[in-house]
């Protein structure tokens, strides 16, 4: 049970379909009842025959430093053992000390260019012994390597915002805390999984992630639970309630760092330029940051509001009521809405109506909780079933789904020909390969309905 449970515990950090943790909550040993079993059987059965997908079961991870780790031992002399199976490969703190520790003989630092090294009197004065050309080799190392540990430093940071923005505060959860509660961490690894499903290329809204399962998981927890684990993927008002007052404050203070934080890598990397009437992405623009980074804004804001509900505080929105913030679109998605006879998210009208919200949460602008209402009800947007000012309305609960296999977020029957167009760039919206160019796309494996106008721009 104890291996099941760590398991379900990794798969916090990664991306299982919620199928898997199905099959994992099935063989933890936790009593259900036939009917709660059953459910549970249905979904671990959806799977493929074969068990196969060619989707990733993980989140993007950057590459660490192990290369340039190794050229270190290599130029400086420094014994590889002591940092064989220590992780600072991938660690930019421990990278930081090590480079301090073999630049402070050469006179360098962070910061400091290649111009600024030591001529040979200098050297000689400071007792280095090695070659101009050893010197200077040794140098150009030590500012490559300080851009990949903060290169490494900013992928970890956009790597946490994104995980942050899907599943919450899961990565506070440890693996001692998830072993000590099996029935609240078949809740909370099912509802990340859940949380985790990639989106499918559609018109209609996202699925809500509390489906049948995950509420019967969710229903079977009582007093005695660890609510505080389950209030760092579900904080709703009635979950955070159920906290002790300091836990409440805690979670209070992690959401409003944690947006915070958010907002000051928004201003960024915004562009001023942008329509924010449309929030349609032009060339040059970071969109992928962009919208990694917003969706974290969002969840945080989204978890802030619910504690201030839980709390009886959100009097406080009548000082400062920072606003969402809207993705970045992509043209063709843009089009096929308008070409359906939808338009953007209501939510983008506000929005562009607000002053932005890390000149909100700086002091910078004004932004009460009136004013917001007052804009949603110019563009006839529910202020509060849409989480405008306060907690957003939670959603039906949902029947469970198999997960499709998707490739950007088309949805295919087979995993094989999916890997196969994936490869070949099939629906990305660019040019493919030439050696594919006149690849069929059989309609028997195609299930969900095609983006026709990337089609038609070259997709295939």
């Amino acid at each position: 049970m104890s291996n099941v449970l760590d398991q379900m515990h990794d798969s916090l950090d990664s991306r299982l379909r919620p199928e898997d943790i199905a099959a994992l909550i099935l063989d933890s040993g936790e009593d259900f009842t036939p009917g709660q079993r059953r459910m549970l059987e249905r979904a671990a059965n959806s799977r493929p025959r074969w068990w196969y997908s060619s989707m990733s079961s993980d989140f993007a991870r950057p590459v660490d430093a192990s290369r340039q780790l190794a050229t270190l031992v290599r130029l400086f002399d420094h014994d590889a053992q002591a940092y064989a199976g220590t992780g600072a490969a991938g660690d930019p703190n421990a990278l930081r000390v090590l480079a301090h520790v073999a630049g402070q003989p050469l006179g360098w630092a962070p910061g400091i260019d290649f111009k600024s090294r030591a001529n040979r009197e200098a050297r000689a004065a400071v007792g280095v012994e090695l070659s101009k050309r050893q010197y200077n080799r040794a140098w150009r190392f030590l500012i490559r390597l300080d851009d990949k540990i903060s290169r490494l430093d900013t992928e970890l940071r956009k790597r946490e915002l994104m995980l942050a923005g899907r599943s919450g505060l899961a990565a506070d959860i440890t693996a001692d805390r998830f072993r000590r509660d099996p029935a609240a961490a078949c809740f909370v690894a099912y509802f990340v999984a859940r949380k985790n499903l990639r989106r499918e290329f559609s018109l209609s809204g996202k699925t809500n992630p509390m489906d049948e399962i995950a509420d019967m998981l969710l229903r079977r927890l009582g007093d005695g639970s660890d609510w505080w684990m389950v209030s760092r993927v579900h904080p709703t008002p009635d979950v955070v309630a159920r906290l002790s007052a300091t836990e409440q404050g805690e979670l209070l203070g992690r959401w409003s760092s944690l947006m915070r934080g958010a907002a000051d890598i928004l201003r960024q990397v915004w562009d001023p330029s942008t329509d924010r009437t449309t929030m349609i992405v032009r060339r040059g623009m970071d969109s992928s940051t962009w919208n990694t980074v917003a969706q974290a804004y969002n969840t945080a804001r989204a978890g802030w509001m619910n504690a201030l509900a839980a709390t009886g505080t959100l009097d406080l929105l009548g000082v400062a009521c920072p606003g969402k913030v809207m993705r970045l679109m992509a043209a063709d998605l843009a089009y096929w809405h308008r070409s359906s006879g939808s338009d953007v998210d209501p939510d983008t009208a506000v929005w562009a109506a607000l002053p932005l919200p890390w000149e909100v949460l700086s002091g910078e602008a004004s932004c009460t909780r009136d004013y917001v209402a007052e804009a949603c009800a110019r563009f006839e947007v529910d202020a509060e079933r849409r989480g405008w000012v306060g907690p957003r309305a939670t959603g039906k609960v949902t029947r469970f789904e198999a997960t499709p296999e998707l490739v950007h977020g088309v949805s295919i029957a087979d995993p094989v020909w999916a890997g196969l167009l994936r490869r070949a760039g099939v629906f990305s919206g660019k040019r493919i390969t030439s050696s594919y160019e006149d690849m069929p796309v059989p309609a028997d494996v195609v299930v969900s309905d095609l983006p026709t106008k990337t089609f038609q721009e070259g997709a295939l």
